[in-house]
Parts: structure tokens; C-alpha cells; sequence
């Protein structure tokens, strides 16, 4: 059922699975009798019955039967009153989920049990030798691979996070019930235990009730590193250098890592107002420190560990030093509290020079510090408490965001005011002056930042002589310092007082790497091997890949944006206006400015507040740099002045941050990505790509700054949307040979982002098929790829899959690296596949663009305007407030018509693009290309996938109850037009019926219709309620639930 079936394994163990099915069930039934009692699950049970009885039918052929069966099935449910719909809701949404729980943990303990799994490092290494590829090259290439996976925030996970830990626990639990070695006794209590989880689930409330933040959505991306990638990293590399190894003869170098991790979360700014500047830089101090408080946990966890006294020399001296330095600053903090001690001491009679009664105001601030901080003690990052929201947007929390944590971060509130009581008593002495002032609040900084008493009574104390655990020494000075930098990131997000000394702090990843290196160095060289290559070089892989931030941030936001600021500029300085310029004057003055070494806004520009908000990005990013973000992607590119714009904008906030500090910016700037989205954009984007690197100033840019690398993002669910599905998989097709030719003409290396969405209409499908089908020369060692919403969880959610995925983005790229896939073998394939394209683009846009009362069929016909109820996602369902196609954004186009099991995105024009070129005697052509092109074969088979998830009777009972009369008529020409796609998709590919070629999906659908059938039927029955009587919450709560379950059943929404 789920769009990625083949990313985990090719089949399940169906006998055991159907074990976990009926015992979860039953599980599920049992709570129910004794929650709404026996009575309802009676009826429950009656109207699951008729459901499966009716399947029975349709799967037999008799349709006649199946349609009877149905029609009694609707109308019991349309005797149900809204309780009881509630209630059934609930109960099919939950079997659904807990099935696809029972689903997932098949495909791992399937894969988990092979000894030769498809796919693999091992497998796809040895493929490639067999075919040729030398063991050096296969060794270079993997250790130069370089895979971004991108993790955004686009609304299409459904269940709460609450949930989401809840049904985590239960697939802990199956694995455990699977161990052979359970007695009767430990077998009871295992059930014990889903019962409690199935009963807490079925007690908690399923839907949000408030829309979350950016930070919320931040916070459960970081969540995710925490609960799984943080586990399964080290895992994937140990594979990938296990499989080197007994292949080249030679380990993964131990500071390579082929895959990193970017984020949007909390960068995303594209039509959504509330990421602002300041989000941009609470979620990026917020990574960091989540990323320092991880390695603190390891590092002293690998303290004890690691007790030996053997080591080397470099290490042993640098322990010495260490320990030094810990004494006499020892030595130096107890002679300072005592000369404070005694100048708090004095007796009466000791005369004592006058001194003011109480310090300045500020003056328990830094010098560098703004005055004027909050009086009201603020919590620490990842607290589990409710804080108060910010009108700027910064972080705030709820108790939904971090329900399930079971890691208790810092909560000691920061009180600046009781800062100034102890810096005041300490500060009564004769001679107190300024300098002695700065001195003391250092020290009293550093007494904060520090480890406190009580936090020394835990830990052990560091031995006094070197030769006595030299690791612990150095391993506690690091672990020293990572709490130093936690302590200072949470001032920062605080806005508390802070003195920055950067030798106090890790700043960079080599600044860590540097001590574990050592260590690592000196056990191997001292004949600990064994002790090196356990949790140790966990830690400095997980270093080398998450860095200092854990994931990169980028940041996106509309060309539009750009060039309204950059007008607002030019109308400033009296030099014209921007957006009135064509498109040869906006590069001549760009790259004039670009060349400059003045800054070009004044600091008293008076602006709109959109601009200002821009601006502030932009500063925000000199400020933190690219240490902290990844790529500045521009929607909507079209143009070449549109990076130019992105490029002038970064420098001048670069050189007036850089002036205000009187030193470089950290870090350098970020590289600039345009995304090209609808079929305009993408028949355009080789040649904005050459228009940008014939500029000189720009091609020695990204020569000097970004290693020759020109970064391109292509995105799939904009041009779905536009132009179809088959459309827009032909036109991104092109768009990436165009781009990759017109780099290689300049000698520019490129860096393909595909914006793949989770569902097939925008784009999404396995990962390994995906990779397959990209055009030669377009995946040469590097991708970067987004991994949306729902999917995170999908594939990244547990440890396993989340090294599985892993492991298949390494295999798929090095494939298309080494051995890159066939082109069209012969031009006639290229103009069949534009004679496809141009009739099935056609068809699509007089349909969903041309057809006056197709608009209105989609408002009727699908739950789209509902859809918003169910708070998935900070930014709003439309780019701009207008009620057509064109504004309306891909997730909520798609996720409506996933409800109605009709999917028309996916599959809308295909049938009538392939009959065009069958009828005119194409077909075998076609049969060919399906065979020996990927990217044709790639096409229909997630086409045909669609087809073997869409239900014509199911979306026939939507339009018969929900579309008026005079619009049934276009239901009809559309469930005739997906009869036919189903036709001649089946001609092209040979099968009888669709996913004849994965009867493991085919199966996995059949099994989930008894139950989500009665929740399509019953989401109508709602709906039509609904519609009558707006204002119902009850029945909003009720649609809402069925569209929880019904996108359980189809494993995506949108």
C-alpha cells in the first residue's frame, strides 16, 4: 500500500503477518467492548462484515452482488448518529494504523533475516565488480560520494507526534514478541503491554487542535535525528565500510561519510509568513545545541569506557597539560572566593574606602550585551513546558511538541537579575574598579558556563597524575567544553549575558573531531584496535556527518520576494525602479554592484515591512553563515537576475555585518539554488544556467567560492500540478540534461535537488527506482534530494529503515554513477515521448484548467476545503488568496483526491497521450521502450501503481451523493478517462492487471479494504452532514478522523 515498498523489501512473510494483524485486532476489539461497550463493537463487527463480503464480490467479478452489498453498507451507515460515526471512525482509523504498523515491522524483520538482501552495499559492490569496475574506482567513488538528504516540513504527516512515539512503542513491542526464546510468562506480559499502548492510544485524542509553529515542526525534524538517524548512522556506515572492505581491501575512512543531512524546517519561508529571520536563527541555535547536548551524552558515556592507561605519547602529553591547567585554575578559583570571602568578612572596626551601594544598571551585563533583557526567567531549550508564543515568531513550546520525549533536557530557568545580586556581592571590595569588574564577570561567566558543585559531586574526580586513564582526562576536558557550549548556545537562544571567548567553546567540527581523533590514533597505535572501532568511532562518524548543527538549514523563499525588495531599494537611492527594468538592464546593474565594494543599502532605509523581514533573513545569514545553513534556494526562478539578485542581497548584508563585528563574517556565503518548477521554468532552465555562468563575475563566484559547483533544484509537484504527471516526469527529464549539458560547456561541475514529494502525483515513489530512471550524467557522485512530511517517518522513523533507506541512496547513486542508465536508444523514442506528452498535457489543462465547472466539481467532490481543519502544517493551503487551481498549493491538490481513492493528479492525461500514439500503430515501440529505457519503465510503473490504489466505485459514491446534477456528467468523463489510462498503461507494460509485477502491494491493498471502503462511504456520509450544517464541530471532529484513517489505509496523504 505505501509508495515505498520496494526501498525496504521486496516481500513479507504474509502467514506471520496476518498473525500480528489479528492479534493486534483482537487487541483493539477487546479494548472496545470495554470502552464503548459490547453492543457498538457488535455493530462495528456487522458493518466489517458487509464491507468484506462486498470485496469478496468485486475480487470474484461479480459486480452485480459487490454493487448490493455497497449500497446496504451506506445505508447503515447513514443511520448512524454522529457518536456512533465518531466512534467507527475511530476504531477502522486505528485497526488501519496499527495494520501498517504490523506492515512496517514485516518488511524490516524480512530484510533483517536474509542473508543476501537486494540492494545492499554488499550486493550492488559486488554487481559493479562483476561488470568491470576496478576495486580502486569502486573505493574512490564511494569514498567521494557526496548524497544530501533534506528533511522538510511540508504538512502531510497526519498523526500527531504523540502518536507517533505510541506506535513506535508497539512495533518495539512486535520485534520483541518475534524473540524465540520468550517464555509463557514474558509472552503474557508482552501483551500486557500493546494492550496498554492500544488502550493509551485509543484514550488519546487524535486530532490537533491548534496549528503548530515552525519551531514545532523544527523541533519534531530534530526528533527525529534523536530517536533514529542518531543510531542508524554509525549502523549504515559500518555496512558501507564492512562491504568496502571485503570487497577493495580497504575500510570507509573513518571521517567519510557518504550521506549528510540538510533541513527546510524552519527555513521554509516560501508563501509562509510565519518563518521569520528570528525563526531562521532560534531553530539554527536550537540544532546546534540539540547537537552538543547528543555528544555530551557520548562523550561521557565513552569516558567510562574507555579506563586503560595505555597510550600514546601525544596523548599523554596533552593529558598532562590538561591536568595542569585544571589545577591552577583551581588553584586560582579558590584564592579569588577567598579574598571574596574576607572582603565579605571584615570586622566592624577595619576601616574600608566608601563604595557604591549598588553596581550601574547593566553592569552584570557583557560590554558586547544590548540593555534592556527580560526581568522574567525564560526555560531552556526543549523544555516540556508550556511557554508563552512570541509575536516575532522566535521559539516558543507546547506540550504536543514534545510529548514523548524521554530525554529531559535543562529546564533552570535564567534569571539576569539574580546574576546582578551575585555579581554585586561579589564585587564589594576598596579597590573595586573597571577592570577588576571585567574580570570578575568573566569569572562569574565562566562559574555558569561551567560545570557547578553539585554537578562535580556526580562525576568522578580527575586523577592527579597523567599516567591514570589518560582518555578520561581528555575525554572529561571535552566533555568540559561541549558543557561550556551547551551553556552558552542556551544563552544565546536566551538572549541572556554572555562572554564569548572562542577558546571556551567548540565553533567547528574539526575543533571536536580534533581530541577523539587523537584518542582514536592512540589506541590503535598502541594495539587497541578493537577498543578504537566500537564506540569511539561511532562518535567521530557521527561528528563527521551532523557536524555542529546536526542538519544544515536552507532557506527558500519566491524570486518575487527578491525583486519587490531590490525595487524598494533602487526607488530609495533615486537610481529607478527594479521591477520595471528588463532583464539585460537588471543584469548590467547587478553585476556592476556585484563588483562594487561599497555596500548598497543605506542603514536609514525606510522600508515595507515584507522587505524589511528579507533583509533580516539576509542578515541573519551573514551572521551565522554557511556553518550554520546549507543552500539560499529561489522558488520560482526564471530568469538569470533572479540569482544575481539572491547573490547582491547576501554580499551587502555580509559587509555591513562584517563592519558592525570589524571582522569576516563566519563561515562563508551560502550557495544559491535556483528551483525551477512549472514546464515554462524547466523548458527554460538551460538556459538561464548558461546566461549565468557567461557571466564572468558569477562563473568565478562558485569557482573560488564553491569549489566549481553549480547547485540546480528541479521541482516535481508544482510542474504535476501544472501540467499533469507524465507531463512534468518528460519535461523534468530534459531540464536535467539541458542544465547538465550546459555546465559541462563551462567546465562547471552540478549538483542535481530533486523536490520529490511523498505521493506519486508529486513526484515521490521508491528511492531506488527514482534514482535509476534520472537521465546519464545527471548523478555523478552527488544528489541532493528532499524527504517530505510523512515520508520522514516512513523511512527514517525507526533505526532499521532508517538504514536501509541509507544504504539505498548509497547503492542507487554509486549505480548511476559507475554504470549511469541507457538514454532513449534512438531519436524516434525522444519524439514519441513528445507527441505522449504534448496530447496528455492537453487533455490534463482542459480539464483542470479549461473546464468552467471543473473547479467547482473539486470543491464538491473531494474534502479539499476541509482539509484545513486538521492542522497539519504552520503555512497557509494557498500561496495567495485566490480560490483557483493555479494558487492553490500541490500537497492539498493531491491529499483531496488521495481521499476519494480517485487520484487524478497521478494518472489524469496519460491514457489519452498513450492512446494518441497506440492508436497510430505505436505500440510496439512503446513495448520496447518500456523494456530497455528506465526512465519510460520507471513512468508507467508508478503510474500502474496509482491504478492499483484507485477505486472507481469508491470515487462513483462520492459524486453520486456529494457533486450536484449538472456536474455528474463530468464525473462520468473522468472515471471513463481512468478506465481507459488503466487500458493502455496495461497494453504498454504487458501485465493482465495492474501491479501484476508486485503482487506483495496488490495483496497489502486487498487486506486494508474491508476496512478503509466504510471509511471513504462514511467521509461522505459526513461530508454531506457537514455541508448542511457548517458549524457542527462534532461533525468537523468526525470528517477529520476519517481523514486520518483514510490516509492509514492509502499510506500517504499528499
Amino acid at each position: 500500500m505505501t509508495d515505498i515498498t520496494d526501498d525496504i523489501a521486496e516481500e513479507i512473510s504474509f502467514h506471520l503477518f496476518d498473525d500480528d494483524c489479528r492479534l493486534l485486532g483482537n487487541l483493539l476489539k477487546d479494548i472496545l467492548q470495554r470502552e464503548v461497550g459490547t453492543t457498538f463493537v457488535d455493530k462495528l463487527e456487522k458493518i466489517r462484515v458487509l464491507s468484506q463480503s462486498a470485496c469478496n464480490m468485486r475480487q470474484a467479478g461479480i459486480e452485480d452482488m459487490a454493487e448490493l452489498l455497497e449500497k446496504q453498507l451506506a445505508s447503515e451507515l447513514s443511520k448512524m448518529t454522529l457518536e456512533e460515526a465518531l466512534t467507527l471512525a475511530r476504531a477502522f482509523s486505528h485497526h488501519l494504523t496499527l495494520m501498517g504498523i504490523a506492515e512496517t515491522h514485516h518488511r524490516v524483520r524480512k530484510g533483517g533475516n536474509l542473508a543476501y538482501v537486494a540492494k545492499s552495499c554488499d550486493d550492488i559492490f559486488n554487481q559493479l565488480l562483476q561488470a568491470g569496475v576496478s576495486p580502486d574506482d569502486l573505493y574512490s567513488t564511494v569514498c567521494k560520494q557526496e548524497v544530501e538528504i533534506v528533511l522538510t516540513a511540508h504538512p502531510t504527516q497526519i498523526n500527531r507526534r504523540t502518536l507517533q512515539y505510541k506506535h513506535i512503542k508497539i512495533a518495539h513491542l512486535l520485534d520483541y514478541n518475534d524473540r524465540p526464546d520468550l517464555g509463557p510468562e514474558d509472552r503474557d506480559m508482552v501483551i500486557e503491554d500493546l494492550v496498554r499502548e492500544i488502550t493509551s492510544i485509543w484514550q488519546t485524542d487524535e486530532l490537533r487542535r491548534e496549528k503548530p509553529t515552525p519551531v514545532d515542526e523544527a523541533r519534531a525534524g530534530l526528533n527525529i535525528v534523536e530517536q533514529s538517524l542518531w543510531k542508524a548512522v554509525p549502523h549504515y556506515l559500518r555496512r558501507v565500510s564492512s562491504a568496502l572492505k571485503k570487497h577493495t581491501g580497504k575500510p570507509l575512512p573513518l571521517t567519510c561519510t557518504p550521506i549528510k543531512f540538510g533541513s527546510w524546517m524552519g527555513g521554509d519561508r516560501d508563501g509562509n509568513p510565519n518563518v521569520t529571520a528570528k525563526v531562521t536563527k532560534d531553530v539554527s541555535l536550537l540544532s546546534r545545541w540539540m547537537a552538543i547536548d547528543l555528544y555530551v551524552r557520548e562523550v561521557d558515556s565513552m569516558r567510562f569506557e574507555l579506563s586503560m592507561n595505555r597510550c600514546s605519547d601525544k596523548l599523554l602529553r596533552l593529558a598532562h597539560e590538561i591536568l595542569e591547567e585544571t589545577n591552577n585554575e583551581e588553584d586560582r578559583r579558590e584564592h579569588w572566593n577567598e579574598s571574596v570571602s574576607r572582603s565579605q568578612f571584615k570586622s566592624p572596626n577595619q576601616q574600608a574606602l566608601p563604595f557604591p551601594t549598588k553596581l550601574p544598571s547593566g553592569a552584570h551585563l557583557p560590554s558586547c550585551a544590548e540593555k534592556g533583557g527580560s526581568e522574567h526567567p525564560r526555560l531552556m531549550p526543549g523544555a516540556d513546558q508550556k511557554k508563552p508564543n512570541h509575536k516575532d515568531g522566535g521559539i516558543s513550546s507546547s506540550t504536543e511538541s514534545n510529548s514523548g520525549n524521554r530525554n529531559v533536557r535543562s529546564s533552570i530557568p535564567i534569571s539576569p537579575s539574580s546574576s546582578a545580586t551575585s555579581l554585586a556581592s561579589m564585587t564589594r571590595s576598596p579597590s573595586f574598579n573597571s577592570s577588576q569588574l571585567h574580570a570578575q564577570r568573566k569569572l562569574f561567566a565562566e562559574s555558569q558556563i561551567g560545570r557547578t558543585s553539585f554537578q562535580k559531586l556526580l562525576e568522578p574526580k580527575l586523577p592527579q597524575f597523567p599516567g591514570i586513564a589518560p582518555y578520561r582526562v581528555v575525554l572529561g576536558h571535552v566533555k568540559d567544553k561541549l558543557v561550556k557550549t551547551r551553556r552558552w548556545l542556551e544563552l544565546l537562544i536566551e538572549d541572556g549575558p554572555c562572554e564569548h571567548n572562542p577558546m571556551d567553546y567548540y565553533e567547528t567540527t574539526e575543533q571536536l573531531l580534533e581530541p577523539l581523533l587523537l584518542c582514536y590514533e592512540s589506541l590503535q597505535s598502541c594495539g587497541s584496535g578493537v577498543l578504537a572501532d566500537g564506540r569511539l568511532a561511532d562518535i567521530i562518524r557521527r561528528v563527521a556527518t551532523f557536524g555542529m548543527v546536526l542538519m544544515k538549514l536552507d532557506l527558500r523563499q519566491e524570486s518575487g520576494r527578491h525583486a519587490e525588495t531590490l525595487d524598494a531599494i533602487t526607488r530609495y537611492l533615486d537610481i529607478g525602479k527594479y521591477s520595471e527594468w528588463d532583464e539585460e538592464k537588471k543584469l548590467d546593474f547587478l553585476t556592476k554592484e556585484l563588483k562594487g565594494k561599497r555596500p548598497l543599502v543605506p542603514v536609514s532605509i525606510e522600508v515595507s515591512p515584507d522587505v524589511r523581514e528579507v533583509l533580516d533573513t539576509f542578515r541573519t545569514a551573514a551572521e551565522l553563515g554557511s556553518d550554520s545553513f546549507g543552500a539560499y534556494v529561489i522558488s520560482m526562478a526564471s530568469n538569470a537576475s533572479d540569482v544575481l539578485a539572491v547573490e547582491l542581497l547576501q554580499k551587502d548584508a555580509r559587509l555591513a555585518v562584517s563592519g558592525e563585528l570589524g571582522r569576516a563574517c563566519p563561515g562563508g556565503t551560502l550557495r544559491v539554488v535556483p528551483l525551477f518548477e512549472t514546464v515554462k521554468d524547466l523548458r527554460g532552465a538551460g538556459s538561464v544556467i548558461r546566461k549565468l555562468l557567461s557571466i564572468d563575475w558569477y562563473r568565478q563566484h562558485v569557482i573560488k567560492n564553491h569549489n566549481g559547483h553549480q547547485e540546480v533544484m528541479v521541482g516535481y509537484s508544482d510542474s504535476g500540478k501544472d501540467a499533469g504527471r507524465f507531463t512534468a516526469a518528460w519535461e523534468l527529464y530534459k531540464a536535467q540534461e539541458d542544465v547538465v549539458a550546459a555546465c559541462k560547456e563551462y567546465g562547471i561541475k552540478v549538483t542535481l535537488f530533486h523536490g520529490r514529494g511523498g505521493s506519486i502525483g508529486r513526484g515521490g515513489g521508491p528511492t531506488y527506482l527514482a534514482i535509476q530512471s534520472q537521465p546519464p550524467g545527471s548523478v555523478m557522485g552527488t544528489l541532493r534530494s528532499t524527504e517530505q512530511g510523512e515520508m520522514v517517518q516512513a523511512k527514517f522513523g525507526l533505526p532499521q529503515t532508517a538504514v536501509r533507506q541509507l544504504e539505498i541512496y548509497t547503492t542507487a547513486v554509486l549505480l548511476a554513477t559507475l554504470r549511469p542508465p541507457l538514454p532513449p536508444r534512438e531519436e524516434k523514442w525522444r519524439n514519441l515521448m513528445e507527441d505522449i506528452s504534448k496530447i496528455s498535457c492537453q487533455c490534463y489543462r482542459n480539464v483542470v484548467y479549461e473546464n468552467p465547472e471543473f473547479l467547482s466539481y473539486f470543491h464538491e467532490a473531494t474534502p479539499q476545503a476541509e482539509l484545513g481543519f486538521l492542522n497539519i502544517g504552520s503555512r497557509p493551503t494557498r500561496r495567495k488568496s485566490t480560490t483557483g487551481i493555479g494558487h492553490l498549493r500541490a500537497i492539498p491538490w493531491v491529499f483531496a483526491w488521495t481521499q476519494t481513492r480517485f487520484v487524478l493528479p497521478a494518472w489524469l492525461g496519460v491514457g489519452a497521450g498513450l492512446q494518441g500514439v497506440i492508436e497510430k500503430g505505436q505500440s510496439d515501440e512503446l513495448k520496447a521502450m518500456y523494456k530497455e529505457w528506465p526512465f519510460f519503465q520507471s513512468t508507467i510503473d508508478l503510474i500502474e501503481m496509482v491504478l492499483g490504489k484507485a477505486d472507481i466505485p469508491i470515487a462513483k459514491h462520492y459524486d453520486e451523493v456529494l457533486v450536484s446534477q449538472q456536474r455528474q456528467e463530468l464525473g462520468t468523463q473522468l472515471r471513463n478517462e481512468l478506465i481507459t489510462t488503466g487500458k493502455f498503461v496495461l497494453v504498454v507494460s504487458g501485465h493482465e492487471k495492474p501491479q501484476e509485477n508486485n503482487k506483495s502491494l496488490r495483496r497489502l491493498i486487498e487486506s486494508r479494504l474491508p476496512f478503509l471502503n466504510p471509511m471513504n462511504m462514511l467521509q461522505v456520509e459526513i461530508l454531506k452532514r457537514l455541508r448542511c450544517d457548517d458549524d457542527n464541530l462534532k461533525a468537523r471532529d468526525a470528517l477529520l478522523i476519517t481523514i486520518n484513517g483514510i490516509a492509514a489505509g492509502m499510506r500517504n496523504t499528499g
